[in-house]
């Protein structure tokens, strides 16, 4: 089979498409022949530790048909449609763990499906567990436009959340507000502490997303309420180290966490699927929340794809179909 592989340097990543052959499920594993998978920044970025050195089959999200189950795997069958987190899915055919799969809703498109899994459990673990977000509060999304941005703040709003989100584009920004989004805040690198003061009557915000990094870190801390909490997700500047207001941090009892899978064992990570399963796939599969497709690229377009995410002009998600 055609496989997508990631070649990474200290510094870079490069794409090389490859025959392998078909991989075997292995006990609770299903394999799946891939329709659609959705791009994921953090597996091109040079030293995020999603791809490590050398080479690796690449693609961490895919959708496709259920042809062969691992021993033990019960409730799926062939000819099941099967999304989420899963292994090459930058091929014609790749593996997802039990504990991994979600089952498609009907009403979901292949497109949709490829971009329902990670973006969306990722806001799910910095909004229900992570940041226990509650109906009334202000949530902040910085760099609100990406996958991980427009899933929080699409269940931002599921929750009954007042969310406020950072743009250096004005149509995105316009764009979020139609999904939903209270308060538009045209700053890419910082400067909106002001306005979201005022907005929140000098409170600040109780959740804070941060999808960019280091340089708006101490701003981030600087515009959180009593008790508030903060998701560092990305770091899409490069920034990876900032100072902290130890001061504020004491003051106002501030929670801090990082969301990365890099460490969570499998069962941690099903404990997530479980729970986004629950609380959140319903929406999805009524029709509440749509997850944005930005745009969709062939199977052999992956560089190109990856060009289009690298440039930042996207929002929401880019899916490549096979």
């Amino acid at each position: 089979m055609k496989s997508w592989y990631i070649v990474s340097s200290a510094t870079d990543t490069a794409l090389e498409l490859r025959d392998v052959p078909v991989p075997e499920p292995k006990a609770g594993e299903i394999l799946a022949k891939v329709k659609v998978a959705g791009l994921n920044r953090g597996e091109f970025i040079a030293g995020h530790g999603l791809s490590g050195s050398g080479a690796k089959q690449a693609g961490i999200e895919s959708a496709g048909e259920v042809v062969k189950l691992g021993e033990g795997v019960e409730g799926w069958k062939p000819g099941d449609r099967v999304m989420g987190r899963s292994y090459g899915g930058y091929s014609e055919y790749a593996i997802h763990r039990i504990g991994d799969a979600i089952r498609v809703p009907d009403k979901l498109s292949w497109e949709e499906a490829a971009g329902a899994g990670i973006t969306y459990l990722t806001a799910y673990d910095m909004l229900w567990p992570g940041g226990e977000l509650k109906a009334g509060e202000w949530l902040l999304v910085t760099g609100a436009s990406s996958g991980v941005g427009v899933a929080s703040v699409q269940l931002g709003k599921l929750i009954g959340a007042k969310v406020a989100g950072t743009s250096g584009s004005a149509d995105k920004l316009k764009r979020l507000t139609a999904l939903g989004m209270d308060l538009a805040l045209p700053h890419r690198n910082g400067g909106f502490e002001k306005a979201l003061m005022a907005a929140t009557g000098g409170k600040g915000v109780n959740v804070v997303v941060n999808n960019v990094g280091g340089s708006v870190f101490g701003e981030c801390i600087r515009c959180m309420a009593y008790k508030g909490r903060l998701a560092t997700v990305g770091y899409v500047d490069g920034v990876v180290k900032a100072e902290l207001d130890i001061l504020a941090l004491h003051s106002r009892r501030l929670k801090l966490y990082g969301v990365s899978n890099k460490m969570r064992t499998a069962a941690e990570i099903a404990e997530g699927v479980a729970g986004y399963t629950r609380d959140v796939l319903p929406a999805i599969a009524s029709g509440h929340i749509k997850p944005v497709i930005d745009k969709v690229f062939p199977f052999a377009e992956l560089p190109a794809a990856k060009a289009h995410m690298e440039a930042s002009g996207h929002l929401g998600k880019i899916v490549l179909k096979s």
